[in-house]
């Protein structure tokens, strides 16, 4: 007993410790986001609530039109333990432009705002393509710092918006989320995005490999929002939110008050709206008749970039356009856009078909497709389901 008790005084002397020199840390200028993170722990999906946002408006909403057959199936019962399990507080699916089915859990529904994580990045990527279309960026293989001055007195004048949407920028960013010290982290709760931005090193030949990195988007939304002359919040409004007739606000969170978007995340949004995104891409880019954003672009971004190799496997990338993913499922080509907390808009043009997925977890485990495993199971109940 008397060797348990000193066993747990040790303990707590050092947690102790450990909280005090933590403490001393968040003191400096440097390690201030650490004191969020500490508050708050791992990311979740109702952190629009712990950060500023700007708002992203909905000018002219429009309500989806229902299915006289809306909601008279029901999940099939063997992927109910995938649902739970996975945390789903929302699952949702269109086809042929009319709402077919939509179900939420744990007092989340239509009208409930969730962080989308990384399907933000997609919504950048479609930003920079309205841009393009606009004129605003003339072409894609202009280099990032025409539109980004910091990067045009060394080396990474050489990074072109094309090696941005593809994820092959060369750019050194450690795409780490379970680090308190990473810079993802950093980005995630610190107050000076800009900064970390600006001060990326190259370290890699750009275009030449594919590789994963949520400062790539935020460098993209720089140049986005300075080609445009916006904020990137109120471009979304007016050219992509208020043209798609969604119902609700949206909510792009900051990294202070009055600063700039969170842009490889936190675009905060419900199940509905984000069903429209994915529309609009199975409409390759028209909502109601109207060219929202050029098919071309639309082609573009939803192709694989073929000639680049993925920087970890050497393997040609099949799996990844312009910050869009893609993947066969039943021999079946499909387009999506994925968070990390298991947020996904699927879009499966042989269906005519959109599919939203929303929770509190993915699966850790990632297929020989570049895709969570949990995707099977958002996928496979809407197939057996015959809608």
């Amino acid at each position: 007993m008397i060797r348990i008790k000193g066993l747990i005084r040790k303990g707590l002397f050092f947690l102790l410790i450990v909280f005090a020199g933590l403490l001393v840390l968040t003191s400096f200028p440097d390690y201030r986001y650490l004191r969020n993170a500490l508050i708050h722990l791992t990311p979740d999906i109702d952190d629009s609530r712990i950060f500023a946002y700007r708002t992203v408006a909905a000018g002219s909403p429009q309500a989806w039109k229902i299915s006289d057959r809306y909601n008279r199936q029901s999940i099939p019962a063997q992927y109910l333990p995938d649902f739970e399990k996975y945390g789903t507080v929302a699952y949702l699916i269109a086809k042929d432009s009319v709402l077919l089915f939509e179900q939420y859990w744990d007092g989340y529904d239509e009208r409930s705002p969730v962080n989308s994580f990384s399907v933000s990045k997609s919504i950048v990527a479609l930003l920079a393509g309205i841009a393009r279309d606009e004129g605003k960026i003339a072409d894609f293989d202009l280099p990032a710092a025409t539109f980004y001055p910091p990067f045009a007195g060394d080396k990474r004048k050489n990074i072109t918006i094309r090696h941005l949407l593809t994820m092959s920028s060369g750019l050194d960013w450690d795409e780490a989320y379970n680090s308190p010290f990473s810079i993802t982290t950093k980005a995630y709760y610190g107050e000076n995005i800009e900064g970390l931005v600006s001060g990326l090193r190259l370290i890699e030949p750009p275009g030449e490999f594919f590789r994963y990195k949520s400062g790539v988007t935020l460098l993209l939304s720089f140049v986005t929002a300075n080609a445009v002359g916006q904020s990137l919040s109120e471009y979304a409004s007016e050219k992509l939110w208020t043209p798609i007739g969604a119902e609700h606000d949206a909510m792009w969170s900051l990294d202070r008050q009055d600063g700039v978007e969170k842009a490889y995340c936190c675009f905060n949004s419900n199940a509905r709206d984000f069903a429209r995104i994915g529309q609009l891409i199975l409409n390759r880019g028209k909502w109601n008749g109207i060219q929202v954003v050029s098919e071309s672009f639309i082609n573009e971004a939803t192709q694989p970039a073929t000639w680049l190799k993925d920087g970890d496997t050497g393997q040609t990338v099949d799996f990844y356009g312009y910050q869009w993913w893609r993947m066969q499922r039943d021999n079946t080509d499909i387009i999506y856009a994925r968070g990390l907390l298991g947020q996904y808009i699927f879009v499966i043009p042989a269906k005519n078909m959109v599919i939203v997925r929303l929770g509190l977890r993915r699966s850790d485990i990632q297929t020989e497709g570049h895709y969570p495993l949990d995707v099977e199971t958002w996928l496979d109940a809407a197939f057996q389901m015959g809608i």
